[in-house]
């Protein structure tokens, strides 16, 4: 694998000020949230962290709006995905402005008992987050095997 999709977090664009490294927390936490949601199998809170007119583009499969991605996600949850984790370890954040950041995570899915996942279910995505009313929410999702 790729030894540049292990590296850790960079910043990039904002400096390294007390208060970017606070907007790079809150960004962060997102990702916090989201797979609490998803190891709790709790899609309103998952799709809560979305935007009403997030696009998520997966292998096979693109979800438009919120509602879209709660009845997906809610599905999986009950079916296929039910006792899952979802796994992220950050590679970049990048602030495009005071509100929009673009994150690229490595992540992957871990089955119920799993400890980590196998070397080919690693993926890269790229998120597109826009701050709203003070909350990070996730309005671009894109997701590809990492190989």
């Amino acid at each position: 694998m790729n030894p540049e999709i292990r590296q850790p977090a960079t910043t990039s664009g904002t400096g390294c000020t007390a208060s970017a490294a606070a907007e790079e927390r809150a960004v962060l936490a997102v990702f916090d949230s989201t797979s609490t949601a998803w190891s709790d199998g709790d899609a309103d809170a998952f799709a809560d962290r979305y935007g009403e007119d997030a696009t998520v583009i997966l292998p096979g499969a693109r979800l438009r709006g919120r509602e879209d991605i709660r009845s997906s996600m809610g599905d999986a949850f009950a079916g296929p995905l039910k006792g899952s984790r979802r796994v992220h370890t950050p590679q970049s954040v990048r602030f495009l402005g005071a509100d929009v950041a673009i994150v690229v995570t490595r992540s992957a899915t871990l089955s119920p008992g799993e400890t980590s996942p196998a070397a080919d279910r690693w993926e890269l995505a790229t998120w597109t987050l826009s701050r709203h009313d003070g909350r990070w929410l996730v309005q671009a999702y894109h997701s590809c095997f990492a190989g």
